[in-house]
């Protein structure tokens, strides 16, 4: 751990907010200090009100943003001196806390306050840096985390025992600084939450941070406790379709389809792997604060509804302890712990997944330290179940809102890289899909840098290509629910007369039988789509009527038409529908070249522009249209319909 602070990069900040990002940014970019939204930091100004009298302000950082990517705008501005009188309450509800924050926030666009926001408003100084550093968290839980915490830090820190975050938190941490502060304390470590630093600059606070992290590591390194060995794991033996269903009965017992990343790295693996798995991993998470993402424990093996019964037996057990009457959340694990394949991480969607897997990386990584130690303790199952029935995070969940359409599912689009298959893509997308796309142009690998979207080059003529690119859809998302058939070339215009072989095969090949490979293969992956699989065909026009000079493309297209009727009618028992959707005369895609356009129009004894809206209703049809229709025939307005053969050609003669 070192300081990654930079002078002339500190020296382009015009103002203490901005200083105050800065140093936040630091912190968000070392992964093993905040994860995914995790850790606080706050500074406390002296403002102007409309009056132009001084209030004291504290600006901390909002719900819904990180720390690596902060502006300014992420921080709340609240009421310092209100915020400082509700410290000295007796008590104070969640309910109450929440009303609290959102009546004394500053500005009317700014971000909901953190639960912590009383936490730092109580520690008097300027800036407040908060982190759940692994190594930290690694000491705090093994056996006598206190003391070994007292024998690294001294007087330096001040120790507050553990107490579920908010108001009763916020009052252990006021008390607990008044009777240990000294002229040596540079930070406060909450006990199974992480560390605080603090200071009059944004620089030494968060230097302070990282020096106290740095101790953590010293003390780790000097007992044989950071470094962890994965030598002599067994290699991972990945099967594609037993994630797809470990996938299905994940959403299953969540009532809704997850998205689910599966993890085979060495480190995993090592973990997965480790003889003592079964009581390491069941004791609960690191630091109650990830429990809302991770749930109370991974699970073992892959006995989805013996989790889900353990679940509810657990709820069962401990709501009628808790504070507050409790609701229950889905009882569908968030991971999947097996010595075969490693970590499977499931969530609503692929950001949640994602989290959700980087999350239980950094625990392992904590947990092994702390056995290193002596053994691994997580707090009690009770006090874990209060904070994962937390009333606030209950209330979050019932007001958010309504997820995409697709959210929590997978498609897979061929042809991806541009035209019609790019529009799909960003269709796909646009309704909550994590989205495959396959292009034998490499440019599809970069097409969209987002953790919801995974480019692969792709070779549909290549029967082994193909089944390497549906592994690694299934280890990113955990399945196939949806299949988009784009890919596809359109070769100039030639007679039958002059129409080489060579050719005629190239089309065939890639036009018909590349997507009998791809439907073949994908075929018991739709099958266990939570919700059912679905298939859209891009045709064409030509299928019902074809224009002369196009006989290889518009048999090829005939022929893959005739397939998916074919396959309508043999998978409708598996659940998986198939329709098609038959465009025309879309020139924004890369088989329109100018050469091809231009015989084309030639041909019709057209202009170019009199050709692109050569149809009744005088309208240009662009990629966008036909993938918006695409995209609609997943979704529930075509859920009773099958076999259905859909133009999207501003309407053309020859078809009506």
């Amino acid at each position: 751990m070192h300081s990654l602070w930079d002078d002339k990069e500190a020296a382009q900040c015009r103002s203490e907010i901005e200083l105050r990002v800065y140093s936040s940014r630091l912190l968000g970019r070392d992964k093993t200090l905040v994860l995914h939204g995790g850790g606080n930091t706050s500074v406390k100004l002296v403002r102007k009100n409309l009056f132009g009298e001084n209030e004291n302000v504290l600006y901390i950082k909002g719900s819904g943003w990180d720390l690596e990517t902060i502006e300014a705008a992420g921080f709340a501005p609240v009421a310092l001196d209100y915020l400082r009188r509700l410290v000295q309450l007796d008590a104070l509800s969640d309910t109450q806390l929440a009303n609290e924050l959102a009546t004394h926030t500053l500005e009317s666009a700014a971000p909901t306050p953190s639960v912590e926001t009383i936490l730092h408003a109580c520690l008097p100084y300027k800036f407040v840096d908060h982190t759940h550093a692994d190594a930290v968290l690694a000491i705090a839980n093994a056996p006598e985390g206190e003391r070994r915490m007292r024998e690294i830090y001294g007087d330096t820190v001040v120790i507050v025992p553990y107490v579920m975050p908010g108001f009763d938190l916020a009052r252990a941490c006021a008390r607990e600084h008044a009777r240990q502060v000294c002229a040596h304390t540079v930070g406060v470590l909450l006990m199974h939450h992480g560390i605080i630093s603090f200071g009059d600059s944004a620089r030494q606070s968060y230097e302070r941070m990282i020096e106290l992290v740095r101790r953590a590591e010293e003390y780790l390194k000097a007992r044989q406790a950071w470094d962890i060995a994965v030598s002599g794991i067994r290699p991972a033996r990945f099967e594609m379709l037993r994630q797809a269903q470990l996938r299905r009965q994940l959403s299953a017992a969540a009532g809704a389809p997850m998205i689910m990343a599966t993890l085979v790295d060495d480190d995993t693996l090592a973990f997965a792997q480790r003889p003592d798995l079964a009581q390491l991993s069941q004791q609960g998470p690191v630091t109650p604060d990830h429990i809302i993402r991770t749930k109370r424990v991974p699970m073992l093996g892959d006995d989805v509804d013996a989790y889900a019964r353990g679940y509810k037996a657990y709820f069962d057990a401990h709501a009628p302890h808790a504070k507050q009457p409790k609701t229950m959340l889905d009882p569908a694990p968030r991971m999947v712990l097996d010595a075969e394949f490693g970590l499977a991480a499931a969530g609503r969607n692929a950001q949640d997944a994602a989290i959700v897997a980087e999350l239980y990386r950094h625990s392992m990584q904590v947990m092994q330290r702390s056995q290193a130690l002596g053994g691994y303790h997580a707090l009690p199952a009770r006090e874990l179940f209060e904070v994962e029935y937390w009333d606030l995070e209950q209330a979050k969940l019932r007001k958010g809102v309504t997820p995409p359409p697709f959210s929590g599912e997978i498609a897979l689009v061929t042809g991806a890289a541009s035209g019609i298959g790019k529009a799909c893509v960003e269709a796909l997308l646009a309704r909550g899909a994590a989205v495959v796309g396959l292009d034998i142009n490499p440019a599809v690998e970069t097409l969209y840098r987002r953790g919801d979207f995974l480019g692969a080059r792709c070779d549909l003529t290549d029967e082994q290509a193909i089944k390497i690119a549906l592994e690694r859809a299934v280890l990113a998302f955990g399945g196939l629910d949806m299949l988009v058939l784009n890919a596809g070339i359109f070769a100039a215009s030639r007679k039958i007369s002059e129409l080489a072989t060579e050719e005629w095969h190239k089309i065939m090949a890639i036009n018909l039988d590349a997507n009998l490979y791809l439907l073949r293969a994908c075929h018991p992956l739709l099958k266990l789509a939570p919700k059912g699989g679905r298939v859209v065909v891009i045709g064409s026009k030509n299928v019902p009527a074809p224009g002369p000079g196009a006989a290889a493309y518009s048999a090829s297209k005939a022929a893959l038409n005739q397939l998916a009727r074919v396959a309508a009618l043999e998978w409708g028992a598996d659940g998986i529908r198939i329709n098609s959707v038959h465009p025309n005369a879309v020139f924004d895609t890369g088989i329109w070249t100018d050469e091809v356009l231009s015989q084309r129009a030639k041909h019709y004894g057209l202009s170019v522009e009199e050709y692109k809206t050569n149809n009744i209703l005088r309208t240009e049809v662009r990629s966008r249209d036909v993938a918006e229709l695409a995209a609609e025939m997943c979704g529930p307005l075509f859920a009773k319909t099958t076999a259905a053969q859909v133009p999207v050609d501003g309407g053309n003669e020859r078809v009506i």
